[in-house]
C-alpha cells in the first residue's frame, strides 16, 4: 500500500501566493502603468519570475498590459469587486456592529434607511430582558423632519429640496417640541452638517430622545442610518462616540473611505 503523507510541506505555494499578492499591491500604488524594470525593483523578484507570475495574470486579466513591458491593474479585479459590493447589503454589514454597540451601552441600537419622505426600520439591535428601552418596529416609518436619521438625510439634500418636502408634507408635528416652521428646520439641518450627527428631542415621541450617525457607501453617499433611541432622561452624552464609531465601521464595511 502506498503510504499517505499528512504534512506534504505547501511553501512553494505559498510562496507563490506571497508573490503575487505584493504584484499586485506595487501595482495598486500607482494609476499609470508600470515597467517590468520597476517592478523587479520593487519587489526584489527577477525579472523572469516577476514576468511569468504577470503573464499569467494577464491571462486571468487580473493585469492589463497596455504595452510590451507594462503592466496595471485589470478589469476582472472590478467586476469582481462588484459582484462583492452587490452581494453586500447594508443590512447584513451592520448587525453584528450594531449588536455589539447594544452590548456597551445596553439600549436599543436602530438601522433605518430612507424611503420617499419617510424613514424605515430595517435592523434593530435589543435585550428583551432589559429594563425600559425605546424598542422601534422592523418596517415601521416616520416623517423625516421629526427623527433623527431622517434629519441626516434631510441634511444632505440640497436646500431647494428640503422646501419641497416642507411643502408637499407640511411639516406637520406630533409632539410640542417637533419642528414645524421651515425656518427652524432649516437652522436645524445646519447644525447636523457641522457636526455630521443628528437628535430627536422628543419631536416624534414625548419622552424618547434619539441621537443618530450616518452610514456611507463606497462613493461617500448617505445610505442608512444609525440611531440610539432612549427614554429621555437616560440619554447619555457619551454614548455619542460610540455610536459614530460603529456607523464608521459599517461604512467602511461598505467600501467607504474618511477624507
Amino acid at each position: 500500500m502506498r503510504p499517505t503523507n499528512s504534512t506534504i510541506p505547501s511553501t512553494p505555494t505559498v510562496q507563490v501566493i506571497e508573490r503575487i499578492f505584493t504584484l499586485m499591491d506595487i501595482l495598486a500604488s500607482r494609476e499609470e502603468a508600470i515597467s517590468l524594470k520597476e517592478i523587479s525593483e520593487k519587489t526584489g523578484l527577477h525579472p523572469s519570475t516577476a514576468h511569468r507570475l504577470l503573464n499569467d495574470l494577464a491571462t486571468g486579466r487580473f493585469i492589463d498590459r497596455p504595452q510590451p513591458g507594462s503592466y496595471r491593474l485589470g478589469m476582472r479585479l472590478l467586476e469582481l469587486g462588484n459582484l462583492v459590493k452587490n452581494r453586500l447589503n447594508v443590512r447584513d454589514a451592520a448587525l453584528g456592529p450594531m449588536r455589539d454597540l447594544h452590548k456597551l451601552i445596553q439600549q436599543p441600537v436602530n438601522l433605518s434607511m430612507r424611503q420617499g419622505d419617510e424613514i424605515v426600520y430595517i435592523e434593530r439591535a435589543y435585550s428583551e430582558r432589559s429594563g425600559m428601552q425605546v424598542v422601534r418596529a422592523i418596517g415601521g416609518r416616520a416623517p423625516l423632519h421629526l427623527t433623527s436619521v431622517g434629519k441626516l438625510f434631510l441634511a444632505a439634500d440640497e436646500p431647494l429640496k428640503v422646501r419641497a418636502y416642507a411643502t408637499r408634507t407640511g411639516l406637520s408635528g406630533q409632539t410640542k417640541n417637533s419642528i414645524t416652521q421651515l425656518q427652524n428646520l432649516e437652522r436645524e439641518l445646519s447644525r447636523v452638517r457641522q457636526y455630521g450627527t443628528a437628535r430627536d428631542n422628543e419631536e416624534l415621541e414625548l419622552g424618547v430622545r434619539c441621537m443618530a450617525a450616518g452610514v456611507y457607501d463606497d462613493q461617500g453617499a448617505l445610505v442608512a442610518g444609525l440611531s440610539i433611541s432612549a427614554p429621555a432622561g437616560q440619554l447619555e452624552e457619551d454614548w455619542l462616540p460610540k455610536l459614530q464609531a460603529t456607523a464608521l465601521e459599517i461604512s467602511m464595511t461598505l467600501g467607504y473611505k474618511p477624507r
